[in-house]
């Protein structure tokens, strides 16, 4: 079976942090990028993000243009995506955003031998599947095409970017870059250390650079099927709505 053609979204600083170390989110674009990403969000079918941006950020991961939930509705979809996410903790609040909000299924992965505990833990609010004894983000993407997703939007955090990344499953990477510096030794990087595929005799293919207001849109190609299938955000984007999209 096709995985899902998977799209890595993220905003991060000139010197590479997604946020600040303070617990306030950071906004690190602009209305006119938040209405972009509100246009990739209603092209995916699945939006995954890390348990550790659910619990620092609690994200509603919602659609929320009327105009576009309502093309979602024309299509026979419903009006934002399935929600993922992966934990080996289970240290997930049942009452986050992610689960109160939006009327989708959500999804959480975790290793074979803590999903007891975590289904306990959430009850109702979530469908809790066992991938293995870790979770590998190739088995969550095989998982995810199994239940007939076939596009998925990464939007992070740092952790979920890093294991795309690594294990080479990601099809594209959309990259803003926000005009300013952040400096702060422990906050949250766009990723961590690992063995990345692309280096100095492998590179990433841009295929796009877009300024966007204040900020800039860097679009790379991260495996053929690019090419081959049009990826989410080509489209002609409409009046922005001014919301920052969470």
């Amino acid at each position: 079976m096709t995985r899902p053609y998977i799209t890595l979204s993220c905003a991060m600083s000139l010197d590479g942090y997604l946020d600040t170390e303070a617990p306030r989110r950071l906004a690190m674009s602009n209305a006119e990028d938040f209405d972009r990403v509100d246009q990739l969000r209603a092209d995916s079918d699945a939006i995954m993000v890390g348990a550790s941006t659910v619990r620092r950020d609690n994200p509603r991961l919602l659609v929320r243009s009327e105009r576009r939930r309502m093309l979602r509705r024309a299509a026979g979809r419903a009006e934002t995506p399935v929600k993922v996410t992966v934990t080996a903790s289970g240290d997930l609040s049942p009452e986050s955003a992610f689960f109160t909000q939006g009327d989708v299924e959500k999804i959480v992965y975790c290793p074979r031998g803590d999903s007891a505990r975590i289904s306990r833990a959430l009850g109702s609010v979530a469908t809790v599947t066992a991938l293995g004894d870790q979770v590998t983000m190739a088995a969550v993407a095989d998982d995810l095409a199994e239940r007939g997703i076939r596009r998925l939007m990464v939007e992070g955090g740092g952790r979920m970017h890093t294991q795309f990344l690594v294990e080479d499953v990601a099809d594209e990477l959309q990259l803003v870059i926000a005009p300013f510096f952040v400096g702060e030794s422990q906050a949250p990087r766009f990723v961590g250390e690992g063995r990345f595929p692309w280096n100095a005799s492998r590179r990433a293919r841009l295929t796009e650079t877009r300024p966007i207001a204040d900020v800039v849109l860097l679009r790379y190609a991260l495996s053929h099927r690019f090419d081959a299938e049009r990826g989410p955000g080509d489209e002609p984007q409409g009046p922005p709505d001014g919301e920052r999209p969470v």
